[in-house]
């Protein structure tokens, strides 16, 4: 299986990814002044070799009307401040793109839009990007879903995303970091901070990592047929890069642990509140089984799948929430059934839909059932329109 694997493990940020993903492309040339012809007024694209702590990689440099207009400047000197309205209309009537590449563009802008609401508690439809809205941005996110689509990887993973130490300015002032949108961004997925101080993975990196890669991990055996370095801006002690690695995996060959316990004497509801701390936690399935235990009595087996990775977190989950004094591990080898996954667009958001080779398809069920409370629809209604997509 093509597999594309990001090393982050000093962040990542939207220029670092787009050099990491240039360096894997044979024709860098052809690439860049396909960049430069999408229609982004102003902006010009370019890639330079950089050395950080003796590794040899690329760095990107975007400018706009001749000059930086800088994401990663952090200390607000930009005054175009432009709202996901805005971002829509460049991006679906400026720029000349692949229709799969606009749809992954308008998911990374929307991932951004809802994290920002979160966390400004605004309208997704009020919210104005402030660097994350600079054309420098709107350039590495587009680069990014570009480079994806011609590298085609049948799966994209990465390692676990150190995100720094300290405080970061920004438009609104100083902030922690992480910043609170790389934050939510990130949630769901590994994050450390390591023992540097700054911010290394910014929001344009997190809402870029989370929309494509589908498992954060150790790398898995692979045989490399290409490797990239997108170097930073910052100087550190480590070098400051993404790195990119793209090689073959064995097809459906996967190993996982199945951690399990036997239980008879909790309440429904306690157990039912112990499964979701599990599925909170990174489960990949949580499922019971009634079973007969000792002397007779009823009980419930409480399995829980997951990568090896995640059992001992998993494992002090099961210990903390459920009245088990002991939990059994077994190592199990699966086969996976290739699976794609491809962004549609519904009439009230972009929803993820799960593919298999021979065109079954079924859509994320958060993702659709996020949009039905919202909108107020059944889960079905999203579900049909995103199929019809």
């Amino acid at each position: 299986m093509r597999t594309l694997y990001l090393d982050c493990g000093m962040g990542a940020a939207g220029d670092m990814l787009m050099a990491a993903l240039l360096e894997l492309v044979d024709d860098k040339a052809a690439f860049l002044e396909k960049m430069n012809g999408l229609g982004l007024p102003g902006v010009a694209v370019s890639a330079v070799p950089a050395v950080k702590c003796g590794i040899t990689g690329s760095h990107l440099t975007v400018l706009v009307g001749g000059q930086e207009e800088g994401e990663h400047d952090h200390h607000g000197h930009s005054h175009t401040h432009r709202g996901l309205r805005e971002i829509r209309h460049l991006v679906e009537d400026h720029l000349q793109l692949p229709e799969a590449v606009r749809q992954d563009v308008l998911a990374v802008y929307d991932r951004i839009a809802q994290a920002e609401s979160q966390v400004h508690g605004v309208p997704v439809e009020d919210i104005h990007f402030h660097e994350v809205g600079t054309l420098d941005a709107v350039a590495d996110i587009t680069a990014v879903c570009l480079l994806m689509h011609t590298l085609a990887p049948e799966r994209i993973l990465a390692s676990p995303v150190r995100v720094g130490s300290g405080q970061v300015r920004c438009s609104h002032g100083l902030l922690p970091v992480p910043a609170p949108a790389t934050a939510l961004l990130l949630r769901g997925a590994p994050i450390y901070a390591g023992d540097l101080t700054g911010e290394l993975c910014t929001p344009t990196g997190a809402a870029l990592l989370t929309h494509f890669v589908t498992r954060f991990g150790p790398m898995p055996v692979m045989q490399v047929e290409a490797s990239g370095y997108g170097m930073g801006k910052k100087d550190f002690p480590a070098a400051n890069c993404v790195r990119a690695i793209l090689g073959g995996t064995e097809e459906g060959a996967d190993t996982v642990c199945l951690l399990a316990c036997n239980l008879d004497d909790m309440t429904p509801e306690a157990l039912g509140f112990a499964q979701e701390r599990l599925w909170e936690g990174g489960a990949l399935d949580v499922y019971t089984v009634p079973i007969g235990m000792k002397k007779s009595r009823p009980g419930v087996l409480l399995a829980c799948l997951c990568r090896e990775e995640e059992a001992g977190k998993l494992t002090e989950l099961i210990l903390r929430h459920t009245t088990t004094l002991g939990v059994r591990c077994s190592h199990l080898t699966r086969t996976l059934r290739p699976r794609s996954f491809r962004t549609v667009q519904t009439p009230w958001g972009p929803v993820t839909v799960k593919e298999t080779p021979d065109g079954r398809g079924k859509p994320e069920y958060e993702e659709a059932a996020t949009i039905a409370r919202r909108e107020g629809l059944t889960l079905s209604e999203v579900q049909e329109a995103a199929m019809e997509g």
